[in-house]
């Protein structure tokens, strides 16, 4: 999609409710799309895993997990601002499965929202987690894509194309162990990368997805990767 394209299609998302909260259609005091009541309503990941970012409901401060202090993945940290629930959840799968823009740029809002701007000017390039093509001519577009180009034009910084090698079989149901080895050599990078990148995805499950593709980046010249996506999924709800 080009960035004309993508141009085209925010001046849609205005035009079709102007001033509305994309949640309850209440009118929005900002230029957000959502008032700041549903903005605070909002299933934020809070506290959770500082490395992948599993969710630690009931706990006072975050601390990195278990899973994360046995085996650390690739990546040095995860910043993933919702919880894969309600409203989010909605949000997500209007997105993914019926490829709406508006869900989308909705989705891009958050993600950045929930970056302060230390943050934001951080990473000198976004990585995207690929789709296979033949899942992506499927669905009709790769959201993971479709969300770091548009992210990467509001941060003001680069975005670089990887490529799913294998059409992994589904990741439902699959153990964490079974999880990462079905997704052993699964991507490649070609283009050589900055030291510091962030790959971005829609959802984040256990992270094993994210930790096979930041392996990968490091071997392409990356020095710090960190994790980004807009929503979490609470352990035990894995898809």
């Amino acid at each position: 999609m080009s960035t004309s394209w993508l141009r085209e299609v925010d001046g849609i998302v205005r035009q079709a409710l102007p001033g509305r909260c994309v949640f309850c259609l209440a009118a929005c005091q900002s230029a957000e799309p959502w008032c700041a009541a549903c903005f605070e309503r909002l299933p934020w990941n809070l506290p959770a895993c500082p490395v992948c970012a599993e969710p630690q409901m009931g706990q006072l401060k975050p601390r990195r997990c278990g899973h994360c202090l046995a085996q650390a993945p690739a990546f040095a940290l995860s910043r993933v601002p919702l919880r894969y629930e309600d409203e989010v959840a909605a949000l997500v799968q209007r997105f993914k499965f019926h490829s709406s823009p508006r869900a989308g740029a909705v989705l891009v809002e958050l993600l950045a929202a929930g970056l302060n701007r230390q943050v934001q000017d951080w990473p000198e390039a976004l990585v995207p987690v690929p789709l296979h093509p033949r899942r992506a001519r499927e669905r009709g577009f790769d959201q993971a894509n479709w969300l770091a180009r548009r992210l990467a034009t509001q941060l003001g910084c680069t975005w670089v194309a990887t490529k799913r090698e294998r059409d992994t079989r589904s990741q439902r149901g699959l153990t964490r162990l079974e999880r990462r080895a079905n997704l052993r050599h699964a991507f490649r990078v070609e283009t050589p990368l900055p030291p510091r990148v962030a790959l971005v995805d829609d959802v984040m499950t256990t992270g094993s997805t994210l930790d096979a593709l930041a392996e990968e980046c490091r071997r392409a010249g990356a020095e710090t990767v960190e994790a980004w996506a807009v929503a979490r999924t609470p352990a035990g709800k894995h898809w």
